[in-house]
């Protein structure tokens, strides 16, 4: 009885050997794929290593087959082109801020919207799992990866910001449109440009004050143009991070699995932290440094506020619902739950 026993031991050692063999050639048939990644901040911005380390997970899962070079600096493109980039192909996976072209991404928009969120961490989670109802049909031209928010920013001035009514007359750079709108409804004037460019316009006195976060002030230099800080989180910068989509249509079934497990809420949140983390320290950093005031609001000063930028929610919904026909309140709902659940509500 043993040696028929033996004997299919034998047989079945044999079977699932020759499997494996045969399975070895299928996974080394995956040709190697090289990523350009674009991203329009300086090289040095705390972003930009979240996306290597992102990147080499990719590498790691993968096997070695998916690699990617990052390009900083607006090497590739200016950063007001990231998404068509993405779309034409001029970069593989492209660091987008869909709020430099106002109009375009209404659904979107409503993530900008002023006093929303409170925090980076919780609200990069909250925007994507929120946003991935929506991404496939707004951003249909890419495949998108995920989304993520910086920790909040805030009016920076050459004149000291207290009220809604100190808007009036001024000349400030928008982060995006939201902010763009609320700047309109109080009577200032919006100056377009990207954010390597604030500092000049400002030196040059083509704009007043800049919405911005708190880290990134000495990064891009803007310390040396303005001084005043008013310290409420007034608004966050909604960003994406999406793939040109002939490029990831033409991986391997595990290659796709790969970036599939990469482009995912928990992903979105780690990249986001170190940024965050990084903005967020810009508070003591400004405090510190010397003729720059940084200065917190008054709960009156603040209501006025709120009450003053509440028709900016009222228009992007109703140009939400000409432009797409969707619901306002079910889309701004929705986020306000992922914002709940993530601890980043105002």
């Amino acid at each position: 009885m043993q040696q028929p026993t033996q004997a299919l031991t034998r047989l079945a050692t044999a079977c699932a050997t020759a499997l494996l063999l045969a399975a070895a050639p299928v996974q080394a048939q995956d040709k190697p794929v090289m990523f350009r990644f674009s991203s329009w901040v300086p090289a040095q911005h705390p972003l930009n290593p979240s996306l290597i380390a992102w990147g080499e997970s990719m590498k790691k899962a993968s096997g070695g087959t998916l690699s990617a070079t990052m390009f900083p600096a607006q090497q590739l493109g200016k950063a007001f082109d990231h998404y068509d980039m993405a779309r034409d192909g001029i970069a593989d996976f492209a660091y987008v801020n869909p709020g430099y072209q106002p109009g375009r991404f209404p659904v979107f928009a409503a993530s900008s919207l002023p006093f929303l969120i409170a925090n980076g961490k919780g609200g990069s989670a909250a925007v994507d799992a929120w946003y991935r109802n929506y991404a496939a049909k707004e951003m249909k031209d890419v495949k998108f990866c995920f989304a993520f928010v910086h920790d909040p920013g805030t009016f920076h001035s050459r004149k000291k910001i207290v009220l809604p009514t100190d808007i009036k007359g001024m000349k400030i750079r928008p982060a995006h449109e939201g902010v763009g709108r609320m700047v309109t409804l109080l009577g200032g004037t919006n100056v377009q440009s990207s954010a390597p460019e604030v500092r000049e316009i400002i030196e040059r006195g083509v704009a007043d004050a800049v919405t911005f976060p708190w880290g990134s002030i000495p990064l891009f230099g803007i310390d040396k143009v303005v001084k005043y800080h008013m310290d409420v989180p007034l608004y966050v910068t909604p960003f994406v991070w999406v793939m040109n989509q002939s490029k990831y249509n033409a991986l391997s079934t595990a290659q796709k699995k790969v970036v599939d497990d990469h482009c995912t809420t928990e992903w979105a949140e780690k990249v986001a932290s170190q940024w965050a983390d990084f903005e967020y320290a810009g508070h003591a950093k400004l405090g510190a440094m010397p003729d720059h005031e940084v200065y917190k609001l008054t709960p009156d000063q603040l209501d006025a506020w709120r009450k003053a930028v509440a028709p900016v929610e009222a228009e992007w919904a109703k140009d939400l619902k000409d432009k797409t026909g969707q619901n306002p309140k079910a889309a701004l709902d929705g986020l306000k739950q992922q914002l709940v659940k993530y601890k980043a509500a105002m």
